[in-house]
């Protein structure tokens, strides 16, 4: 009983191993999909002009009763990097948030309507991309489920663990494409955005390594499921040989 029971006690395990990577997976695709922070930085903004008694380094005082003349204007934007300063920001697929300058909180807008016209088509492309992967994720994660509580046969989890297998992997790769057309966008909308928007700095954030992060899971819980099934596979063929081969020797001997 013992040798016959180790399979099956290996095959539960490789199973809640897959199941447990591509929950792990569908969690972190969620979480980065509605964040902002897959890109994060710095904006260079000039220092609006000083009103009534504000003070300090976070605007300009300029004392010349020609305030509004246009050159003295552009004169004060074109000195030195003291007459700037940097606003932090984070952006995502929806949208993209800065921090005010003499106000708390921050003032988000939405990222299509930032990002070029022509680049626009590929965001959504993206956009569709990493729904259907949620979608799939959630599919394979359903299909995983149904095949751990399902015991009464065999070849039926089989069937399903195969099905679990290429629905994994088909998320893996429009997850993959998505996260990559999402990374084309958003360096051409930093060349080709809204001059009001255009980073100074930037580096990618922590929804971006979520999104990469539960990639990595949906492909290794991929891996786990079809590991799981070949084995499967390979352990019934081992039976029907050993069974063909006693078979045989019980007919080539039969037992007087």
């Amino acid at each position: 009983k013992m040798p016959a029971s180790i399979p099956e006690a290996d095959r539960r395990h490789r199973a809640s191993a897959a199941f447990s990577l591509s929950f792990l997976s569908l969690v972190f695709s969620i979480t980065a999909f509605g964040s902002s922070y897959w890109c994060e930085g710095t904006r260079k903004v000039a220092k609006p002009f000083c009103t009534g008694e504000s003070k300090g380094d976070l605007c300009i005082r300029f004392n010349s009763p020609d305030a509004n003349n246009s050159q003295a204007v552009q004169y004060i934007w074109e000195t030195g990097d003291d007459k700037f300063v940097e606003r932090k920001f984070h952006a995502g697929i929806w949208y993209s948030c800065e921090e005010m300058i003499n106000e708390e909180g921050e003032k988000c807008r939405s990222f299509i309507s930032l990002t070029p016209a022509s680049d626009q088509g590929v965001l959504w492309l993206s956009i569709v991309a990493e729904l259907l992967y949620v979608i799939l994720l959630l599919t394979g994660n359903i299909l995983m489920s149904v095949e751990m509580c399902y015991y009464s046969s065999v070849i039926d989890g089989l069937k399903i663990n195969a099905f679990s297998a290429v629905v994994t992997v088909l998320a893996g790769l429009l997850g993959m494409v998505a996260h990559m057309m999402y990374t084309t966008v958003f360096q051409m909308t930093v060349n080709l955005g809204p001059e009001d928007w255009r980073p100074h700095t930037w580096d990618y954030g922590w929804s971006y390594c979520l999104a990469w992060a539960s990639f990595a899971c949906c492909m290794a819980s991929a891996v786990t499921t079809i590991n799981k099934y070949t084995k499967t596979i390979l352990e019934f063929k081992h039976k029907r040989k050993k069974l063909e081969r006693s078979l045989k020797i019980k007919y080539k001997f039969p037992d007087h």
